[in-house]
């Protein structure tokens, strides 16, 4: 009878400092990332006041009275955004980054989620392996190498090229990245070529935790398996794909800057020339710090604002959001 009233008795609710003593592993591991979010994502942010200065050069150090005495710009700070809008290159860069965005959105976010779907009903395990290990291993093969294996594929004499005659497409070589129309697509298709296993993974691992006996009692029902990926499948993995794809709008202004930087050159420029092209270029090799961070600030903010629409519109037809 003793132990029974033992068990009805309510747990008492521990103080703050007795949880801290008995996380306190939890709780050091959790420190190292607040300390590495401070140093590289939040002290860093300091920075921002330099596109708002008139001239900042690289050589004025940031925590000095050198850099706090620098002029601000003309317009109360905001002269470098209103370069920027008046500049003629800004309707050809943000058409680029928005137009390869897009694009990418709508091949690159979907046809991922199809694969593992996919690949999701193959039943020969061993197949299933080695058709994951072949399209994941292009992702950790950086730009640098994958560039280069591209630019000789692509070339006059390349394998493409060779491919392409042999098939009576082609009389005579082509070099695909010295024609500004072929960019787009060659970007489009490097960047799933590289990035479809990987970006498949987290979906099949959404896939796996569905309860099989979902699929048992759709069997049992007459269900096909075209209809039990319908039904079940899919709308279970709907609030991972939601996550995505808010991530997804959220840095649509991110074009790769890796990947643009070794597929491009002068030939291609006008189909190139986005928005982290432009502001590598306006800073490293034009020297405009103040311009190109003001840039970068803009594309920050929104970044923010897209990010926050597609998290409001997500969480209002399928009530799932990050915030």
């Amino acid at each position: 009878m003793k132990q029974k009233n033992n068990e009805l008795q309510p747990l008492v609710k521990k103080t703050f400092w007795a949880r801290l003593r008995e996380e306190k592993y939890l709780q050091v591991m959790a420190l190292l990332g607040i300390l590495w979010m401070l140093i590289f994502n939040y002290i860093p942010m300091y920075g921002i006041l330099i596109a708002f200065k008139k001239n900042f050069f690289v050589t004025t150090p940031l925590f000095s009275k050198k850099f706090f005495t620098t002029p601000w710009a003309d317009h109360h700070g905001f002269q470098h955004f209103l370069n920027f809008f008046k500049d003629e290159e800004f309707f050809n860069v943000m058409g680029n980054t928005l137009g390869i965005s897009l694009i990418k959105l709508a091949v690159n976010f979907t046809l991922p989620i199809v694969f593992a779907l996919l690949l999701n009903e193959v039943r020969n395990v061993k197949f299933k392996k080695v058709v994951q290990t072949i399209t994941y291993m292009p992702h950790f093969l950086s730009w640098v190498v994958l560039g280069g294996i591209l630019t000789t594929w692509l070339g006059e004499g390349g394998l493409f090229n060779e491919i392409l005659i042999n098939m009576g497409v082609l009389k005579e070589g082509i070099p695909f990245l010295a024609y500004p129309k072929y960019f787009w697509g060659i970007t489009v298709i490097s960047d799933l070529w590289k990035e479809l296993g990987w970006s498949a993974i987290i979906y099949l691992a959404a896939i796996s935790g569905i309860d099989q006996e979902m699929y048992e009692a759709a069997k049992v029902d007459g269900a096909s398996r075209w209809k039990q990926i319908w039904t079940i499948t899919l709308p279970s993995i709907a609030p991972t794909v939601t996550i995505m794809f808010i991530l997804a709008v959220g840095g649509l202004l991110n074009t790769n800057f890796d990947q643009i930087l070794v597929l491009n050159n002068p030939l291609n420029a006008p189909r190139s020339n986005v928005l982290d092209i432009y502001v590598y270029q306006t800073a490293m090799r034009g020297m405009r710090y103040s311009y190109a961070s003001a840039i970068g600030l803009f594309k920050s903010v929104i970044a923010f604002i897209l990010l926050f629409i597609a998290n409001q519109v997500t969480k209002k037809l399928n009530d799932t959001s990050l915030f």
